[in-house]
């Protein structure tokens, strides 16, 4: 914990955590509002793969990709993935640093709790590994494996599972920053 903690806090400044932030927004809104309603055009409502936190299955894939159209599957390859190719990395290394960075204002980045700054990371990696298996699919097409899906599927979950009980970390962290400072300015104040 102490090597993980020290490798945080060499990269923890505000300014570097605010950057971060901001392009990593950047590139998640470029993603909500360009790629994926792009390549929604296609789904017929249908929602993408990337966005179905309780996963999908054999079924689902076949008729999204189907609905999608030759026009809409390249769309995803080659418009949407290119793009969450990024957002995966800047996700894991910003959100780990923002979350480590609260922690130290909180005096707890050497506790245990530093092993949530992880969380993001190991999203990240799933939201890789998930793009993979989505490049895999895209790309056999109609030959769909009951096997590829089943693994992209559990990628996905992973990436959901950790990306929300990091949120609700992060949220705690927020709350009891936002109690300490309250308390902090009535001390001033008497």
């Amino acid at each position: 914990m102490n090597r993980l903690a020290r490798i945080l806090e060499k990269n923890i400044s505000g300014k570097k955590v605010l950057g971060l932030f901001i392009l990593t927004n950047v590139v998640y809104l470029f993603m909500l509002l360009v790629t994926i309603p792009k390549t929604m055009g296609f789904s017929n409502g249908m929602k993408l793969l990337d966005m179905l936190p309780t996963g999908y299955d054999w079924n689902y894939v076949n008729e999204l990709f189907s609905t999608l159209g030759e026009n809409g599957r390249k769309t995803y390859l080659t418009k949407q993935i290119p793009v969450d190719m990024i957002y995966p990395l800047l996700f894991g290394l910003t959100y780990s640093l923002l979350f480590a960075y609260f922690l130290k204002k909180l005096n707890k980045l050497k506790s245990p709790f530093t092993y949530l700054s992880l969380l993001p990371i190991i999203a990240g990696i799933a939201d890789y590994l998930e793009n993979f298996g989505i490049i895999t699919m895209l790309n056999n097409y109609p030959e769909l494996t009951e096997a590829t899906v089943s693994v992209t599927n559990t990628f996905s979950v992973i990436k959901s599972i950790t990306t929300s009980i990091f949120f609700i970390a992060l949220f705690v962290i927020l709350i009891i920053l936002g109690v300490k400072s309250v308390k902090k300015i009535k001390l001033r104040k008497n």
